[in-house]
């Protein structure tokens, strides 16, 4: 009999890049992010599934990266990235092997099998269409794919309700457009969640306070069944964090929330159950959670205790010009860039089984620590960017694979998907929980503090021009005023992306962020002013029809938006 579940969750997530640079920010992260991770998971799935073993990972992928998947600029860039991968490599293996470097000659052709290996997967196994691989395998059951929110906006933080509303109808709206079905789960961007509460607006003059609704209302309203949060969360600790009392309007934020917070339920909590959560009892609209094991974490996601900063795996940062292959390991955590050995791909199996063997053990023993305490089985829940597999930790996929593999043949232990989790493990308490993310801090520091505040003033004074305009157009709809609005719509759904505060808070590409979100800004300010000049004259002339056609050209995300999304 099964004692314990596990469902594993990858979340898959890239701003809109497409038209908006190529190297060292822009299109690269996709070219990067698709040939270093989605096409190794896809491998690593579809080998599991030829062996007889369903994966059931939950996989969350974005809608705006699903758009960006799917869109014919990427397939066409991505194949020559490819094509030119493959020769930089061969290029590789000539220059080691003149120079009498033979080890550093091998790894030059393994690098150029792998991205052979690559181009032909996309281009002939998968026919160019890496969302639709995904779909296929959910539709063999392999996987459950969730969505998020349709431009992975911080939905805690957004002005509007009707603009929450907006971003989760698009990924919802989105999902089924591409995957053709209805999505049953969300990843919440950043697993941020704002329960109901009468809500100010962290900058002065943007708004008058009001009665917002929980997260998880818009989530029920749109037909989805869960999401997933940080544990912090559901043990209702106050996840404040040592960084709001750095920030007057972050404190002052908190201060809101904690005023309306009102713990119902009275059952000790695990993140081994699964819960309803709704905004207090009288609320009829509540959503399901599944929450992240804390054990699990640490585990995978650090560099210097986790499995990926074991010395013999490959590093990410040192690389190799001007092929940008990697032919160094780790080495240690304390090891400068300058002190990387050559890497040794013959010892790599033998690290993946015993690290796999490792976690596989410790989701065992956190799956029976449960079952023996309560009397029945729960559900070990660990979600991650998938991006860590493959792209950070190379030797990701490989160690996923076998991870599923020892787990799969556990007789004590069943592989879930989010929504199998729900039936194995049905909820039985209905509770609230508090307000905040899985960042760091567990609150709202990294996506709104002094250095990226500035960030929400743009962001609040277009939803309010957005809806000031819709409301317009709604009372004298034309052709070309449709235009504009939808465009107009695209420009504040990308504004609202979380990735630019994300950055600009790590430094990671704070000069591409502060400039993605002041140019998505600059043109929604211009697409505003030829949306009023529309509805004031009853057209476009043919100055403003260009320049809107410039701009349906470089943002030409989400064409099947609807207005009513903001409804």
């Amino acid at each position: 009999m099964t004692k314990g579940y596990f469902n594993l969750i990858l979340h898959s997530h890239l701003p809109w890049v497409l038209s908006h640079g190529r190297w060292p920010h822009g299109t690269d992260w996709l070219n990067e992010a698709t040939s270093e991770c989605y096409l190794p998971l896809l491998r690593m799935l579809n080998r599991l599934m030829a062996k007889g073993i369903a994966p059931k990972i939950t996989m969350g992928i974005t809608p705006v990266l699903t758009e960006q998947l799917k869109h014919q600029a990427f397939t066409e860039e991505f194949e020559g990235y490819l094509k030119s991968h493959v020769n930089s490599s061969a290029d590789d293996i000539k220059r080691f092997a003149a120079k009498g470097e033979t080890n550093m000659a091998e790894l030059a052709r393994m690098w150029e099998g792998f991205y052979k290996t690559n181009l032909e997967d996309f281009t002939e196994k998968y026919n160019r269409d890496i969302a639709g691989a995904f779909a296929d395998i959910q539709n063999k059951d392999g996987i459950e794919i969730i969505t998020c929110a349709a431009t992975h906006g911080y939905l805690p933080l957004i002005g509007s309700d009707r603009c929450v509303a907006a971003q989760i109808k698009g990924g919802v709206a989105t999902y089924a457009k591409h995957y053709g079905r209805e999505p049953r789960g969300i990843w919440l961007p950043e697993c941020a969640y704002r329960p109901a509460y009468r809500w100010s607006y962290p900058i002065e003059g943007m708004g008058e306070p009001y009665d917002r609704k929980g997260v998880e209302e818009f989530l029920f309203d749109a037909g989805l069944s869960y999401f997933i949060v940080d544990s912090h969360l559901l043990t209702g600790g106050r996840a404040i964090g040592a960084y709001v009392d750095r920030y007057e309007a972050l404190k002052r934020l908190w201060g809101q929330f904690e005023r309306s917070y009102t713990q119902v339920g009275r059952q000790p909590k695990t993140p081994r159950s699964t819960y309803l959560v709704a905004s207090g009892e009288k609320s009829n609209k509540a959503c399901g959670i599944l929450v992240r094991d804390p054990a699990t974490g640490l585990q995978v996601w650090s560099g210097e205790y986790g499995y990926p900063g074991d010395g013999n795996y490959l590093e990410f940062h040192k690389k190799h010009w001007p092929s940008g292959n990697r032919y160094w390991k780790v080495t240690s955590a304390k090891s400068d860039l300058g002190d990387k050995k050559v890497y040794d791909p013959t010892v790599i199996s033998g690290r993946i089984e015993e690290n796999a063997s490792h976690f596989a053990g410790l989701i065992y023993n956190l799956a029976m620590e449960h079952y023996q305490a309560m009397g029945k089985p729960g559900v070990v829940t660990a979600p991650f960017d998938a991006e860590l597999f493959g792209h950070w930790w190379f030797e990701g996929p490989s160690f996923l694979e076998r991870v599923i593999e020892i787990l799969s043949e556990n007789p004590d232990i069943t592989l879930v998907t989010g929504s199998e989790a729900f039936e194995a493990v049905p909820p039985k308490e209905i509770i609230t929980i508090p307000e905040g993310s899985w960042g760091e801090g567990g609150f709202h520091w990294i996506w709104f503090n002094e250095q990226n505040s500035w960030t929400w003033k743009h962001i609040y004074s277009a939803e309010n021009r957005f809806l000031d305009l819709l409301g317009r157009f709604n009372k004298k709809p034309s052709q070309d005023a449709k235009r504009v609005m939808l465009q107009l719509g695209r420009e504040l759904l990308l504004l609202q992306s979380s990735d630019w505060q994300f950055l600009i808070s790590t430094w990671a590409a704070r000069d591409y962020a502060e400039n993605r979100l002041a140019n998505h800004s600059a043109v929604f300010l211009e697409i505003a002013d030829i949306a009023q000049r529309c509805m004031d004259n009853g057209g476009l002339p043919e100055t403003d029809s260009a320049r809107l056609e410039e701009a349906e050209s470089m943002d030409d995300v989400f064409p099947h938006l609807d207005l009513r999304w903001w409804d």
